[in-house]
């Protein structure tokens, strides 16, 4: 099976094979995402969506699943790369976000420690939240913020990690309909201005449609 999208690729997956014991979930996946596209992986529960996404971010449990294939990032090989080495960004059904720290400090826990000084580093994370509308809640408590507002700091977070690309695991789902359409808009608009590859797992053909690009069944 194979998707591609024309010219300057940023994300290459190449040759994707996951088994689960004797059941191949992919077999011989090739998808080329180019920068600012959204590609989308579509199937039931347990046709292999979130082995997938786990295999390109590199947490795949090899103890459970037989995994091989190439992912690379910029025509840089990282498919041996930890985690954390990727440059990759994931964001989740859940916001994920720490209850101990102000919506301020979650995006500074993912601010890249080469920006330095106090004044440049919150100056950023003022600049990301006014981009998602959310000026002057740096302060808030995650707690204190309804579901979209959650979103769009889980949004926020991880963008500003600078990552190379985003990885969707059907974050829209747990929205209601006028807010996930909302935040879907929002986090595509975003990947293109930035000119991020996407990969996004869902089940809802209504989110494969809205990001327009490259779909796979599963």
């Amino acid at each position: 099976m194979t998707a591609t999208t024309a010219q300057a690729p940023a994300l290459v997956l190449s040759r994707i094979v996951i088994r689960l014991g004797p059941v191949a979930l992919i077999d011989g996946l090739d998808l080329v995402i180019a920068p600012g596209t959204v590609a989308t992986v579509m199937g039931p529960s347990g046709s292999g969506k979130s082995s997938l996404l786990a295999y390109v971010a590199g947490f795949l449990d090899r103890r459970i699943f037989q995994a091989s294939g190439v992912v690379s990032i910029d025509n840089a090989d990282v498919t041996t790369l930890k985690p954390q080495q990727r440059g990759l960004g994931l964001l989740f059904q859940d916001d994920l976000l720490f209850p101990h720290l102000s919506v301020a400090g979650n995006l500074l826990f993912a601010l890249p420690e080469t920006v330095r000084g106090r004044t440049e580093r919150r100056a950023q994370v003022d600049e990301a939240l006014a981009s998602a509308d959310l000026a002057g809640f740096g302060e808030r408590d995650p707690a204190t913020l309804s579901g979209g507002q959650r979103a769009r700091v889980a949004l926020m977070r991880v963008l500003i990690s600078r990552p190379r690309a985003l990885l969707l695991d059907e974050p829209f789902s747990k929205l209601d309909s006028v807010l996930r359409d909302q935040f879907r808009a929002m986090v595509f608009e975003q990947a293109r201005r930035r000119a991020l590859p996407v990969l996004m797992v869902t089940h809802d053909p209504q989110d494969a449609e809205a990001a327009g690009g490259p779909v796979i069944s599963l």
